[in-house]
């Protein structure tokens, strides 16, 4: 859920994708896909000090595909096939950001009017009024409200690794911090906490669960049968791909861990080939409508120079590629990287094993695959 920088560690890696085979061209058919891309990309990845990633990938020409690198369980020895679950962490955002959007066209929620209308008195400090927030800058982080993982409860990583919170719990704990510093003109400031209350009005206004309202609203028409909402559940589905974190100068295994505190801001698990789809789906315009789907898409500076928009990060790999995404981190060790055209033509998730790794490396690999498969 966090964002986090992270330095190379050295672990071997097997190189585990297998190539799907080239289609038979005629003049009449859809040109065959170039493997080229792929292969480059995955021999990148293969170099990047990562346990285990799972690719999975759409294009016009290549179709669907998934596969990966390296390692799933460093115990075991079980490869990568890119049907492992993993936490999507932030990603989570996006998934959260589209069902809020959907009320938007429904008339039930609106952008513009602030948090107190729909969670009155809940925003109510010396330093914080609901009444002066709305749920856009819920969306587009530039709310103001501090991220509830700064408490120094929080501080212990794995202190309350066991344990389940409640929603409403982060974000009382975030009221008690001191505003963001630092901001920049924008107001943006990345923070848990605008996700958890935005999926605490959503449930206020449908009267379900935000987990309910992603499961009947994206998971069940998309047939993603790989993506679940863990509550409790501290064990990822079979197959899973397992997370390792250096700590004490170890590699840990940390991938069993409680979530339910992420809730709306990170909870989601899920595969490289769902996570794709999602995308897939909400850029080409199936989610949302053309009026939702623009306005997810208004972004504003994050101050790290990139752009932010309602739950979607806007990645510029050329002049004439503008990409759409969400990073994820989870203190688990799991990350996740994507990008999706914006027509949705095109779309790649990589899911990643490991707390550190070359970030460089994992980011250029994923803007190769984008720009290049067709």
């Amino acid at each position: 859920m966090r964002r986090r920088t992270s330095a190379a560690l050295a672990l071997s890696l097997a190189f585990t994708a297998c190539l799907p085979a080239a289609p038979v061209a005629s003049a009449t058919t859809t040109p065959a896909c170039d493997h080229r891309p792929l292969e480059s990309a995955l021999k990148s990845l293969r170099g990047a000090g990562a346990s285990g990633i799972s690719v999975a990938l759409k294009s016009p020409r290549c179709g669907h595909w998934k596969g990966g690198v390296g390692l799933a369980d460093l115990r075991t020895g079980r490869k990568v096939t890119g049907d492992e679950h993993s936490r999507i962490a932030s990603d989570t955002k996006t998934w959260v950001a589209t069902v809020v959007l959907q009320l938007v066209a429904e008339g039930r929620i609106r952008l513009d009017e602030n948090v107190d209308h729909y969670l009155p008195g809940l925003i109510r400090t010396e330093q914080y009024d609901g009444r002066r927030i709305t749920v856009r800058q819920l969306l587009q982080h530039t709310s103001g409200l501090p991220d509830y993982l700064e408490a120094p409860y929080w501080q212990d990583e794995t202190e309350h690794r066991w344990e389940h919170f409640e929603p409403l719990w982060t974000v009382r704990q975030a009221l008690k911090l001191p505003p963001p510093k630092d901001r920049p003109a924008s107001g943006f400031s990345y923070s848990n906490t605008n996700y958890n209350l935005a999926g605490l009005i959503v449930s206020k206004v449908t009267g379900h669960s935000i987990s309910t309202e992603i499961r009947q609203r994206i998971i069940n028409p998309l047939g993603l049968r790989h993506t679940s909402w863990p509550g409790d559940r501290t064990r990822l589905p079979s197959p899973d791909l397992r997370a390792y974190v250096k700590r004490g100068g170890k590699l840990r295994d940390w991938t069993e861990w409680n979530v339910s505190g992420s809730d709306a801001s990170g909870a989601l698990v899920s595969t490289a080939a769902d996570v794709t789809a999602f995308w897939t789906a909400l850029m080409s315009g199936r989610l949302l409508p053309a009026a939702q789907l623009a306005e997810m898409k208004r972004t504003v500076p994050d101050g790290e120079g990139g752009r932010y928009g309602l739950g979607v990060e806007r990645y510029a790999s050329t002049p004439r590629l503008v990409t759409w995404g969400h990073s994820g981190f989870m203190e688990t060790g799991h990350k996740l990287r994507n990008a999706a055209t914006g027509d949705g033509s095109r779309s790649v998730t990589l899911l990643v094993g490991s707390e550190e790794f070359d970030e460089d490396r994992v980011d250029a690999a994923l803007a190769q695959l984008i720009r290049d498969l067709r």
